[in-house]
């Protein structure tokens, strides 16, 4: 497995956090195993620039494993920076909901075990990538709007050179940008009294275009986070493919899309709309002015998420959002939650 060192991704505000973390140097220690904090921008340390995940990845000596330890938001910080190096990630969970992160504090030790002795299962998840037609850039003064945010700005993404033997005819325009969402990422009005106006690209011609307060492209693995909260379907993290969907569009179609794994989507910002700002994975990455462009697409490799046991996704999506059953349902003879099928269903 090459050096053995862990990446650290601690949400510093949370005293749970900072506990597991704790366990998780003590284990290291014990073990001769190099632990190294990443994404660290607490108020003590001079509100250092947030660094490019390569760079980020880089200054920590390439670990080979990334833990974070949080909530969703915090595990999505260490997906951000696992992802340049092809390297899992564990995530512990000190959050509100955990939907992604399923180990909890009690379990650390058997999970570091588990992944240094190669017993760990992976369960891999389709992540998003861009190009786009020029650099993102944020312009000045952006920071001080976004005060209320939980930390500082991220670098606007560097762009990716790809060799031109992997470059096909269709992405031949615009520049690759090396950048990664596991969730989504999401187009959306800059100015509170303006909509964004937004032309949506779906295969090779224009599918519509939109006045509207965001366009969500999400994974499977992000259906369940911005996308479901504006009406989006759910989908198995186990698809490959997209879903695009319309926040409060100006019109009568306002329905959801879902794409292929080789299919991607282009959003364009039409001629006089206003500024348009895009969120990859919740963080402000850019700004987009009228006539700039940005496809979204599958990227080449995917997140590898650290388990200890089988996943069962349904029932995590039921218990983490409180489904009821409906109660004329259940007057009707309806199964209890976690009931069996029958025996002949399968």
């Amino acid at each position: 497995m090459g050096d053995r060192r862990i990446g650290l991704v601690v949400h510093e505000g949370r005293e749970a956090a900072v506990d597991a973390a704790h366990l998780v140097h003590a284990w290291a220690k014990k073990n001769a195993i190099e632990v190294i904090e990443i994404d660290v921008w607490r108020l003590d340390n001079g509100h250092r620039p947030r660094r490019n995940a390569k760079d980020e990845v880089e200054a920590a000596g390439h670990p080979s494993l990334i833990v974070t330890i949080g909530g969703d938001g915090t595990f999505l910080r260490g997906v951000r920076v696992a992802a340049s190096d092809d390297v899992p990630v564990l995530g512990v969970n000190v959050g509100r909901v955990g939907f992604l992160t399923e180990v909890e504090p009690a379990e650390i030790e058997s999970a570091l075990e588990a992944f240094f002795s190669g017993s760990a299962r992976m369960d891999e998840r389709m992540m998003l990538t861009m190009r786009a037609s020029r650099p993102l850039e944020i312009p000045d003064g952006i920071q001080a709007l976004l005060q209320y945010g939980r930390g500082p700005l991220l670098p606007p993404p560097p762009r990716r050179m790809v060799s031109q033997d992997n470059v096909s005819q269709d992405q031949a325009a615009g520049m690759e940008l090396d950048v990664t969402a596991l969730n989504d990422v999401v187009f959306e009005k800059l100015a509170r009294d303006r909509q964004a106006s937004l032309a949506v690209y779906l295969g090779e011609s224009v599918f519509a275009s939109y006045s509207a307060d965001a366009l969500i492209v999400a994974s499977p693995t992000g259906s369940t986070a911005y996308n479901l909260s504006a009406g989006g379907p759910v989908l198995s993290p186990r698809l490959k493919g997209l879903v695009f969907t319309p926040v409060a569009p100006h019109m009568i179609f306002n329905r959801s899309v879902v794409l292929a794994a080789g299919e991607a989507a282009s959003v364009r910002v039409l001629d006089r709309s206003g500024q348009v700002a895009v969120s990859v994975d919740g963080q402000l990455r850019g700004v987009l002015d009228p006539g700039d462009w940005v496809t979204v697409h599958p990227a080449e490799h995917p997140a590898r998420l650290v388990r200890l046991r089988p996943s069962d996704f349904y029932q995590r999506l039921r218990n983490r959002f409180s489904l009821a059953d409906a109660p004329a349902a259940l007057a009707d003879g309806g199964e209890p939650a976690g009931c069996p099928p029958p025996a002949d269903m399968y």
